[in-house]
């Protein structure tokens, strides 16, 4: 007969496989640091868990995450109002904003056309960004979206939807390697593409 964690164990470390990146081994480890490691790292790991879940919500503006009414950078009114990047997922945010080469406003897709995984247009967060558009005041829209195919297919479907608006559509350079992730760009590589960028 084979040992067996106590059902309670077992389902903690089900539950933290499901994190990315996280398999087997490592929730068994996860699972049994919660449990003899300091208690008061356990119940802040909770309660930052479920604060985070309870009170982090997408910007009415952008569709950044945040905690409060707008998101950082939609507040800001120091920051530039004519130019709009528009990325795929909230934290291609903070990897621009790690370049310190953008200074101006952002637009979250969350996601990128793909049929294959039945994503259209309709299912991304288009509508708001051709609201903020035809509301005037931005002169150019940076597709920063991730350089593989999904990517290239909703920046050019967007460049088609936004150019009859008279808005100058540009791409950041491909810096970045084909089929790699915004997430894991370094600073420079960011900087560079920013830099190079051409128009669509």
């Amino acid at each position: 007969m084979h040992y067996l964690y106590p059902p309670s164990l077992d389902y903690l470390i089900q539950q933290l496989t499901k994190l990315p990146g996280v398999g087997p081994k490592s929730a068994q480890r996860m699972a049994f640091y919660l449990l003899h490691g300091p208690e008061k790292n356990c119940f802040c790991l909770a309660k930052a868990i479920t604060e985070a879940r309870q009170k982090i919500h997408n910007c009415p503006v952008c569709g950044n995450l945040t905690d409060d009414t707008l998101c950082p950078v939609c507040s800001d009114e120091k920051r530039g109002q004519t130019q709009l990047c528009v990325v795929e997922q909230p934290r291609d945010i903070i990897s621009m904003e790690r370049s310190r080469s953008f200074e101006g406003l952002y637009h979250v897709l969350h996601g990128a056309i793909s049929p294959m995984d039945g994503i259209g247009p309709d299912k991304l967060n288009i509508p708001s960004l051709m609201q903020r558009l035809t509301k005037g005041g931005i002169s150019e829209v940076v597709m920063a979206t991730n350089p593989n195919v999904e990517g290239e297919a909703t920046a050019l479907y967007l460049a088609k939807q936004i150019k009859p608006l008279g808005i100058k559509v540009t791409r950041i350079a491909h810096g970045l390697p084909v089929g790699a992730d915004l997430e894991y760009a370094d600073e420079a590589t960011l900087a560079q593409a920013l830099f190079g960028r051409k128009e669509l």
